[in-house]
């Protein structure tokens, strides 16, 4: 086929994808059963200030929430005890920019004042005051620690944005006194009233000694705080739970959890800056006031949807969504935290993921005590009221996942050193004629049609940019943990599920929010055709200069529950109304929030599917294609009567395909229990899912000698690390605040690289020092080094003078090495979305709430 490239990607156990980073780590596992290697996890909750002492105890094996800085560093020394560390939680300050009504002023509706916050944000105090040195200060979505972070390094130092108290009193000023407030007696009043400002501090964690400190830097411009401390619930509750126009909050310090590397972004800047994902305030919940920002959607919608024409367009269509996001000043970011992680020195099998370390996906697979079957992993919480168990549009924060990844095997997930989506539980091959061709679409490929309620073939014509192939072999010749076998009936019901939450009127008008950042998504999709009982080729019209990507695109279905749990839970939401999938939804009908690890939901279910035995009834239109049934009603009821036995014995719903299934989950006592799923029909073993850990980026030295005016210059630097190295620069100049200069700095050898500047570009600098910024790269893992030199300018000597240099000014020195860490960039989901309502959201919003 002219103009098409193929790539086949098949997945081979104990070596990972060719040009996709190192191969799987070599290590002996102590038994080669099904599943994974220990018989049983137990998670329980340690309060954060308890959980060094419950270690030491012997009381859990792995802690997988961030000990406080000093508590970790009382810990470094302790026999037995190790220090997993990974940059897996971001910070930033989500702002209201509601207007106030009539007669009221919300100066967080004001872009200036929104913007000039920036300069009251002291992150280097932050970074090195309250983390001990353990953070790194941001300045946009991204920092050091992710790889597109080379993609917007020029404008971050364009910005120059520090902490400058002065410089944000007087942009206040402007603007308040603009908007017609009036400064009374220290404070901003409006219509004769001060200007309050409803501050929602954590207190877990550290956050609450940032937000006192943002709260009296606040006071000091002029804003009356009333500060509201809150843990996790509530506070996601009040902030993302309620209309802004209500003010019932102005500021929140957010947290996120960082699960997965991604070397090429396009969930977290939608995620973080663009309205249509339902992640910036009015979250896109009907009734609700909308932030908009028609060209940030239109930007991250590109992105999204691969309508780029090369890497180059790609870039600079992040860049300017991240410029604009910037402007916007909505979200503020304040710090990437390098994570402590405790575990007993005991622990082997452990992957470090570059961004999540021992909290990625691959650890508990493999991890053991030599001599135990056992595990038990502490966590700050097991269960709060806003986990909710359903794969549509629950799994929102950090807590539930930490323990779902263990129980649900995803098609793909990202590759914990490269970043790149990899094959999990599919074999895939991609066909692109992309990014100008178009493939045909055969005659027999269908659609979901909402209207006609059934799938239906194409239109004649219909054209699609890429092809996928995925091979469902590993699921389909294995089982549910509840014992029934895994079909394609189980995909179909999946696609059906996606496409008509966000296309059947009625249930987008329950569903709001998940049909309407649904659509942008499903609308890519031109056609599924069955090749034969394993396979399903997928046709959409998205392009990525890496196949991977477009098989992440592409994937139909997460296959996290089997059908019949997903019907049940559409009888609950859509038909009989008790229950509701999202939580805003749940709020506006007043009716639970569902989740299959409550004992009130999981009864819900277990009556829907009793009801569905006492009515026979099977859903026939997901599953029957061009009039041929793929399923039969005593199937369906065999399912039915086994997941009812399922509750019976276990009281929960939570049936899924993973190494591990849920067999207890106890909210009061903050306990749940997994049992490895042993099935031979399990397709994966022990020593199959390890990595372990891969030798950080970093830049050893920098050679920066005075320069002269005039003069050719030459600054090399020397880096160190995995596979083929690089390193970008932007040469700064401190005092009129500009990039001068910014580009790939020019290979000298594998480890050396050289920035050059001619006589031409020397003769125009004025003698002092300038900043030039390096940022190291490799082909093989997602993980960057950033160093800065100070590089001081000098004019020109006459030829009689003696040559003798003067000593160069005193300047601050980046340590050596430059910042870094062996663990290195990440929202949030990641590609391993569950059933395919929100499998959008679970691949864009990456990052979790913490």
């Amino acid at each position: 086929m002219r103009g098409v490239r193929r790539y086949l990607i098949l997945l081979v156990l104990g070596a990972i994808l060719a040009g996709s980073g190192p191969a799987l780590a070599q290590y002996e596992p102590p038994h080669s059963r099904p599943g994974p290697t220990v018989d049983r996890i137990y998670f329980k909750a340690f309060h954060v200030d308890i959980a060094p002492a419950a270690l030491k105890k012997g009381e859990m094996d792995l802690y997988v929430y961030s000990l406080k800085t000093v508590m970790a560093k009382e810990l470094e020394d302790v026999p037995g005890v190790h220090m997993y560390q990974a940059p897996a939680t971001s910070l930033s300050l989500v702002l209201n920019p509601s207007p106030a009504p009539e007669g009221q002023l919300n100066p967080l509706s004001i872009r200036e004042v929104r913007f000039a916050l920036n300069y009251v944000l002291n992150r280097e105090f932050v970074a090195q005051e309250i983390f001990k040195g353990m953070a790194v200060p941001m300045i946009a979505h991204l920092s050091p620690f992710d790889y597109d972070y080379l993609t917007i390094y020029p404008l971050v130092r364009e910005c120059n944005i520090s902490y400058q108290p002065e410089l944000a009193k007087r942009m206040v000023k402007e603007a308040m006194t603009q908007a017609g407030a009036v400064l009374k007696d220290g404070y901003w009043h409006y219509g004769g009233k001060p200007v309050e400002l409803r501050f929602i501090i954590r207190v877990e964690d550290e956050r609450r000694e940032i937000g006192d400190l943002i709260r009296v830097e606040l006071e000091k411009l002029g804003f009356l705080v009333i500060p509201i401390y809150h843990m996790f619930a509530p506070a996601i509750f009040t902030v993302y739970g309620t209309d802004p126009q209500l003010f019932q909050w102005h500021l929140y310090t957010e947290g996120w959890g960082r699960a997965a590397p991604d070397r090429y972004d396009f969930a977290t800047i939608n995620q973080m800056y663009a309205p249509w994902l339902g992640n910036m305030p009015g979250w896109q919940e009907v009734g609700y006031w909308q932030y908009q920002h028609p060209e940030l959607d239109e930007l991250g919608q590109r992105l999204f949807k691969g309508d780029f024409q090369s890497l180059e367009e790609r870039s600079q269509l992040y860049l300017e969504a991240t410029r604009l996001g910037l402007e916007e000043a909505v979200r503020l970011w304040i710090a990437t935290v390098i994570n402590n992680f405790p575990g007993t020195a005991e622990l082997q099998g452990v992957t470090e993921d570059i961004t999540a370390g021992p909290k990625g996906l691959w650890t508990l697979r493999e991890a053991h005590v030599p001599g135990r079957q056992e595990l038990t992993i502490g966590n700050l919480w097991v269960w709060t009221e806003r986990s909710a168990w359903n794969p549509v549009g629950g799994f929102g924060d950090v807590y539930s996942n930490d323990i779902w990844k263990n129980v649900h095997d995803p098609p793909l997930w990202r590759h914990p050193f490269t970043g790149i989506p990899i094959p999990f539980r599919v074999k895939y091959q991609v066909d692109t004629a992309g990014p100008e061709g178009k493939l045909d679409v055969p005659a027999d490929a269908f659609l979901w049609d909402a209207d006609a309620g059934r799938f239906l073939p194409v239109k004649p014509g219909t054209k699609a940019t890429s092809r996928v192939v995925f091979d469902y072999s590993d699921y389909f010749g294995s089982r549910w943990h509840h014992g029934e076998p895994i079909t394609m009936a189980d995909v179909l019901y999946s696609i059906y599920q996606a496409f008509d939450l966000a296309y059947n009127e009625d249930k987008a008008k329950i569903e709001f929010a998940l049909a309407t950042t649904s659509k942008p998504f499903l609308e890519a999709f031109r056609g599924f055709r069955l090749v034969d009982d394993a396979r399903l080729e997928v046709y959409v019209d998205f392009w990525h200069f890496v196949p991977d990507y477009i098989a992440g695109y592409a994937s139909p279905a997460s296959l996290s529950m089997p059908w019949e749990i997903l019907a049940a839970m559409d009888e609950l939401v859509f038909v009989k109304r008790q229950a509701a999938y999202s939580d805003t939804t749940a709020e506006r009908f007043r009716v639970p929030w569902l989740s299959l690890v409550i004992d009130r939901d999981a009864r819900l279910v277990k009556k829907a599917l009793a009801e569905f035995i006492e009515r026979g009834y099977l859903p026939e239109s997901p599953f029957t294609l061009n009039g041929t049934p793929l399923t039969s009603r005593e199937e369906a009821l065999r399912r039915y009567r086994a997941a009812i036995s399922w509750f019976d014995r276990h009281g929960l719903m939570v049936i899924s395909n993973g190494p591990f299934q849920l067999v207890r989950f106890d909210p009061p006592a903050q306990f749940a229990e997994l049992e490895a799923f042993r099935d031979p029909t399990y397709p994966f073993r022990p020593g199959q899912w390890f990595f372990g850990e891969v030798a950080a980026v970093e830049i050893a030295k920098v050679a920066a000698e005075p320069i002269y005016k005039g003069e050719d210059a030459q600054i090399e630097a020397e880096l160190r690390g995995p596979g083929r190295l690089g390193a970008k620069y932007v040469l700064f100049d401190p005092v009129k605040g500009e990039v001068l200069r910014s580009g790939e700095a020019e290979p000298v050898s594998a480890t050396r690289f050289s920035v050059a500047l001619s006589p031409e570009e020397t003769s125009v600098l004025e003698p002092g020092i300038y900043h030039l910024f390096l940022v190291a790269h490799s082909d093989e893992v997602s993980s960057l080094a950033e160093r800065r030199a100070d590089i001081e300018v000098r004019a020109l000597l006459p030829e009689a003078t003696p040559t003798t240099p003067a000593a160069p000014s005193p300047t601050p020195e980046a340590p050596e090495g430059g910042l870094r860490w062996p663990f290195i960039l990440i929202p949030v989901l990641v590609l391993a979305a569950v059933s395919i309502g929100l499998l959008v959201l679970r691949r864009i919003r990456g990052r979790k709430a913490v």
